[in-house]
C-alpha cells in the first residue's frame, strides 16, 4: 500500500527529470479529496442533465405508443392496485376517497420504489462507461435520480388528473402548491439511498436480489395500498418502526397537501427532511469512500 501512495510522486519526478511539466495531471484509480470530488460533479452538472433528459426521451422509442407510455402506465398500475384492494379485497377501512389514497400512494412511491430496487445494479450495468472515462463515479446516482425525477414528473400530473377525474374528484387548493417542495425532499431521500444502495450492490452483487423484496417489504410496511397504522395498534414496536419510516412520513404528506387541503404536521416535516438531508450526506461519503475501486474487476 505505502508503495501504490509513493507511485505518483515517483511517476512526477519521472516526468521532471525529462524536463515535462506534470501540473495538472491526476493519477487514474485515485481517489480524490471530497471537496474535488463534489466540484467535479458539479462542473459536468450539464452533462448530467442532458445525459439524463437523453435517456427518458428514448425509453420508450421501440415501443409503437412512445412517451405516451410514461402516461399510461402509472395509470394502469394504479387502477390495478385499485381493483385488488379496494373492489376485490375491500381494504378500505371506512375510509371515504379510498380511490385518492390508493392512486397517490402507488404513483408516488414509484422512484423510491426503483430506487430501493435498482441501485445495488447502478455500477455494475455502468462499468463499461467507469474503465473507459474518468469522471465523479457518483455522477451515475444524481443521473438515474435525475431521470427518475423527469419521470415523475410526468406521473405527478398523471396522478393530479386521476384523483380529479376518479369518484369523490378532488378539487385543487392552496395546500397543493406544496407538492413540488414535499417532490425535492423524496428527490434527495432517493438519491440517498442509490448511493448507498449502489456501493454496497458493488460489493455484494447479490444485493440486487435482496433489494426487489425489501421494495416489496417497504411498499406494504409504508401505507402504500393501505392505511398500515390501522393495522399495528396492538403492535407497539412495527408502530415505532413505521413512525421512523421516511417513506409513510412522505406519504402522509403527500396525501394531506392533495386530499385534505392541510398543512402537514411539523414532525412528518422534521422526519422526512432529516432523513433526505442526512442519508444524502451519508450516501455520498459512504460512496465516495469506495470511488477508487469502481473500476476494478470483480471475482
Amino acid at each position: 500500500m505505502a508503495d501504490d501512495a509513493k507511485e505518483p510522486q515517483l511517476i512526477a519526478q519521472a516526468l521532471r527529470d525529462r524536463g515535462l511539466d506534470p501540473t495538472g495531471l491526476t493519477p487514474i484509480g485515485v481517489r480524490p479529496p471530497l471537496p474535488a470530488y463534489v466540484r467535479g460533479i458539479w462542473d459536468r452538472r450539464h452533462f448530467i442533465w442532458m445525459d439524463a433528459r437523453h435517456r427518458v426521451a428514448t425509453s420508450n422509442t421501440r415501443n409503437l405508443l412512445g412517451r405516451f407510455w410514461l402516461v399510461l402506465r402509472p395509470m394502469l398500475e394504479a387502477a390495478m392496485y385499485y381493483v385488488i384492494f379496494a373492489e376485490i379485497l375491500g381494504i378500505t377501512r371506512g375510509m371515504e376517497n379510498f380511490p385518492g389514497f390508493i392512486i397517490i400512494g402507488v404513483l408516488m412511491f414509484r422512484s423510491t420504489m426503483r430506487a430501493i430496487s435498482s441501485s445495488p445494479a447502478l455500477l455494475p450495468s455502468n462499468k463499461a462507461m467507469i474503465r473507459a472515462f474518468v469522471f465523479p463515479r457518483a455522477s451515475l446516482a444524481v443521473s438515474a435520480e435525475l431521470r427518475e425525477a423527469i419521470q415523475m414528473v410526468y406521473t405527478t400530473a398523471t396522478m393530479i388528473v386521476m384523483i380529479m377525474v376518479v369518484p369523490f374528484h378532488e378539487r385543487p387548493e392552496w395546500t397543493w402548491l406544496l407538492v413540488p417542495v414535499i417532490f425535492v425532499f423524496q428527490f434527495f431521500l432517493n438519491l440517498g439511498i442509490s448511493l448507498t444502495l449502489a456501493r454496497i450492490g458493488f460489493i455484494f452483487p447479490d444485493m440486487s436480489n435482496f433489494m426487489a423484496l425489501t421494495g416489496r417489504l417497504f411498499m406494504y410496511g409504508s401505507g402504500v395500498i393501505f392505511p398500515i397504522e390501522n393495522f399495528v395498534d396492538n403492535n407497539p414496536l412495527i408502530a415505532s418502526l413505521i413512525q421512523v419510516n421516511p417513506i409513510y412520513h412522505m406519504l402522509v404528506m403527500y396525501r394531506e397537501v392533495l386530499m385534505d387541503g392541510t398543512i402537514p404536521a411539523p414532525e412528518h416535516w422534521m422526519t422526512l427532511g432529516t432523513w433526505a438531508v442526512g442519508l444524502t450526506v451519508f450516501g455520498l461519503l459512504f460512496f465516495w469512500r469506495g470511488e477508487e475501486t469502481y473500476g476494478a474487476e470483480q471475482r
